[in-house]
């Protein structure tokens, strides 16, 4: 019984052991009633020793009272029994809360909750009565050791804090976007802006409601209503949307959906494709789009057309992020740093706030802003408070931010500028860099450019990645194991029927300057691997072949001859004609006549040209002795893709990395150069080693891209119509 009279003078302890008796008001009297009868018995069944002798030496008759061991007996079946009717009731009713519990976590919110994300259970709000667990600023030198722990047990701790976060939902009322009036313009029902934060437009005579646009001003870091979070505009709001842009004096337009994903409409074309278009009383006219990689750029005209006097024109700059993924986040956030860099430098001074959307305007866009943010708390306070940032933006929209996995994103997207911050050169300032790299710093003793190469290494090597060419069957087919693909970009060929792991290739897509997958990086052929080359050139509709290594090098097979040296020659269904061989400088230029020898299912080509451009200046150890050559090359590649389509380019060397990844980076490092005059050696290597092992692999490689660069900018006149 010492056990029980512990339970009974310390309730924390009956609370853990019994937790019934926390939870249910009968508990204690029952406690009370089972211990004392229990306890009576004990102390009457009890006998001192002294009584014990007595008992022992009696020899009267003995005692027939027995009614208080009767009674304990008959008290405690009926205690029991009680306890455990009490004790079913009690777990009864606790698997129908959790029940419960479960069925509200497990509902499903409409379409719009979710935006483009893979769809996320309803978060609950903490019911303990100490409120949220609260989240602390984080110094910049203490968030990469942050965000490693945060990350652990598959994020558990991010997504701990992100369900922390407030909803929002308590802080306002939504009067207004719930007026029968106002519900068609809302695209999802359960996204809507508060009354007091919602961008209010003018009132449009006789129009009932024609103030409301589903927009919310949001704060920045220090500036109030930096931003507005809009949802992607409905077909039936593209005219409130524009004259919204117009009233706020907005110059900058931040897009982060595609117009149509996974088939669903997403945001109503609300801009011409070209020419001008009126939309109500805004006329819109496009004067200039540029596409790159990541993100397009438009730039628009706008004007009221108004009956009683003409306002000035303005201009408006719409830059719409095109590599968001159907579902999570970007691979990496790179693209999206450089993004970013580009609306802060498009947008001016004076303007009024930076219109942003999506879909519903709360996840995608609610990321964005809050890693704007938080890069201007770095330059400020040398920390990153993101958990009170996005709980403060949620007052003023709610659910901005929507997923743990956008949460997290904003984490690495401010580790990577933490860590990397912005390399990003404008060409008249590369020399002076140069100088600089190529002097000693003074903490480490080291030479610049070997310092920021050494940054490099730091990019993981994602082996989990790599499951298919690390197959016994495909490493076979691999020229140096180190050196295989990842299983996200890498190219997939037609699977030949009935044989197993056909589909493989060493080989990588790799992003251009202005296109996903522009070029495709591969190992030079083993004579083994020779028809899934010519398989892989046809099936991608290859045009142009950039060779980087000899077919020997310092008597050692870097690449088995894949083409005839006359006539022609035949692998599996692929037949290779050489049409002509020219030798101009260091370039062997040869024409092949590619001829697939089956018959097609659908009306296309059976022959190709493919023209290989073979570089023969670049040493297996070394770089080339001027950049000249290597502007030639890439001049010429470019001029051929320019006249076959733009379909990908197949880069080799040997191993398909070095000499390979070299030549991609600087092609488009230059377009960058020519296009925008800024230059960023760094990234441009980073995104590469992201995408496959090993690109760029040695310091003096990397000097070399450099070097090019420098090159290319004293003879650009020269290679002014090189696009």
């Amino acid at each position: 019984m010492e056990a029980h009279c512990n339970l009974e003078q310390d309730p924390k302890t009956i609370a853990l052991v019994f937790p019934w008796f926390a939870m249910e008001p009968l508990c204690p009297l029952l406690l009370a009633s089972f211990s004392l009868p229990l306890a009576r018995a004990s102390k009457e069944n009890e006998t001192t020793p002294a009584e014990s002798n007595r008992t022992n030496t009696t020899t009267g008759p003995p005692d027939t009272d027995t009614s208080p061991s009767l009674l304990t007996w008959l008290l405690l079946p009926v205690l029991l029994l009680l306890l455990l009717l009490l004790l079913a009731a009690y777990f009864f009713r606790f698997r129908k809360q959790r029940k419960a519990v479960v069925s509200s976590n497990d509902k499903k919110m409409p379409n719009g909750i979710l935006e483009e994300q893979e769809q996320q259970r309803v978060m609950l709000l903490s019911r303990s009565p100490s409120g949220p667990k609260k989240y602390f600023p984080i110094p910049v030198e203490l968030l990469e050791e942050e965000i490693r722990v945060r990350s652990a047990d598959d994020c558990k701790q991010f997504r701990e804090e992100f369900n922390s976060l407030p909803s929002g939902h308590i802080q306002g009322t939504f009067e207004l976007a719930n007026k029968e009036e106002n519900r068609e313009k809302n695209r999802y029902p359960n996204i809507l802006p508060n009354d007091h934060s919602r961008v209010i437009l003018s009132q449009v005579d006789g129009m009932p409601c024609s103030d409301y646009i589903n927009a919310s001003y949001i704060d920045g870091y220090k500036e109030k209503n930096k931003f507005i979070a809009a949802q992607g505009p409905k077909q039936e709001t593209v005219n409130d949307f524009w004259r919204m842009v117009w009233e706020q004096k907005s110059a900058t337009i931040v897009m982060l959906t595609n117009l149509k994903e996974r088939k669903e409409e997403k945001c109503y074309q609300y801009w011409p494709d070209q020419g001008c278009w009126t939309y109500g009383n805004i006329r819109v006219c496009v004067e200039d789009c540029v596409v790159l990689v990541d993100y397009t750029i438009r730039k628009f005209c706008i004007q009221p057309q108004l009956s009683d006097g003409c306002k000035a024109p303005r201009l408006v700059s719409q830059l719409h992020f095109t590599s968001w993924p159907d579902f999570g986040v970007p691979f990496t956030p790179i693209g999206m740093l450089k993004f970013l860099k580009k609306v802060r430098a498009l947008n001016p001074s004076h303007a009024g706030p930076i219109v942003v959307h999506c879909s519903a305007g709360v996840g995608r866009t609610g990321t964005f802003i809050v890693i704007d943010a938080m890069m201007d708390m770095i330059h400020s306070e040398q920390k990153v408070d993101v958990f009170e940032f996005v709980s403060r933006i949620r007052n003023q929209r709610p659910q901005m931010v929507q997923t743990d996995v956008q949460y997290t994103f904003i984490y690495q997207a401010l580790l990577e500028y933490y860590l990397y911050g912005d390399t990003e050169l404008d060409v008249s300032s590369l020399e002076r860099h140069l100088q600089s790299l190529h002097g000693t710093t003074t903490h480490f003793n080291k030479i610049g450019l070997e310092e920021e190469f050494r940054k490099l290494t730091n990019v993981r090597i994602m082996k989990e990645n790599m499951r298919t060419g690390n197959l016994p069957a495909n490493m076979k087919k691999a020229r140096v194991i180190q050196i295989i693909p990842y299983d996200f970009n890498r190219v997939i060929l037609s699977m030949k029927r009935g044989q197993e792991y056909t589909d493989y290739i060493n080989a990588s897509f790799i992003d251009g300057y202005r296109q996903k997958d522009y070029f495709i990086a591969t190992q030079g052929p083993l004579a083994h691997t020779v028809e899934d080359f010519w398989r892989m050139v046809w099936e991608w509709k290859c045009h142009t072949i950039v060779m980087l290594t000899e077919v020997q090098e310092r008597e050692q097979d870097k690449c088995y001859q894949y083409w005839p040296t006359e006539g022609s020659v035949t692998h599996g269904e692929i037949t290779i004609e050489i049409k002509s061989d020219t030798l101009s400088e260091a370039i062997s230029i040869r024409d092949f006549l590619v001829t697939y020898n089956q018959q097609l299912t659908r009306q296309e080509e059976q022959t190709r040209v493919v023209r290989q451009f073979h570089f023969h200046g670049w040493p297996e150890i070394g770089i080339p002795a001027e950049g000249k050559g290597m502007i030639d090359l890439i001049a010429a590649v470019q001029k051929q893709q320019q006249q076959t389509g733009n379909h990908p380019i197949t880069v080799h060397c040997s191993a398909g990395a070095g000499r390979t990844g070299t030549f991609i980076a600087l092609s488009n490092i230059l377009e960058r150069v020519k296009a925008e005059g800024l230059l960023d050696v760094f990234q441009a290597v980073k995104s590469l080693r992201l995408q496959r092992p090993h690109m760029v692999q040695t310091l003096e490689q990397y000097e070399f891209c450099y070097k090019v660069v420098q090159d290319f900018i004293d003879i650009f006149s020269d290679y002014a119509n090189f696009k």
